[in-house]
């Protein structure tokens, strides 16, 4: 599965950064395929491994603000691996053909 996820501390002010960041560090740390940009980070594999690692993440933010938001989007399907490049990888191509015309 790919999970695209958003976490973000409620109830301690406008700046958020270090504990996103800490977040996103208990990602980068599982050793699953992961990205982060502005909005979500993305990250791919087993259904359980997967949400173990939502779930520290947001365990990272209830550690230190009162309320946490989650928005969560997956894209579930078994026996697939490899597909957070292959999807990106897929429009690239479509692209590129498209500019040749």
């Amino acid at each position: 599965m790919i999970a695209a996820f958003s976490v973000t501390p409620l109830g301690v002010g406008a700046d958020v950064g270090r504990a996103v960041a800490e977040a996103v560090r208990i990602v980068r740390a599982s050793g699953l395929p992961n990205e982060t940009n502005a909005m979500f980070t993305t990250i791919e594999g087993e259904w359980d491994e997967v949400m173990a690692v939502v779930k520290q993440a947001t365990d990272a933010i209830t550690a230190v603000a009162p309320r946490c938001s989650l928005v969560l989007k997956a894209d579930i399907r078994p026996g697939v691996t490899n597909a957070m490049t292959a999807k990106v990888e897929t429009v690239e191509r479509y692209l590129a053909e498209d500019a040749d015309l």
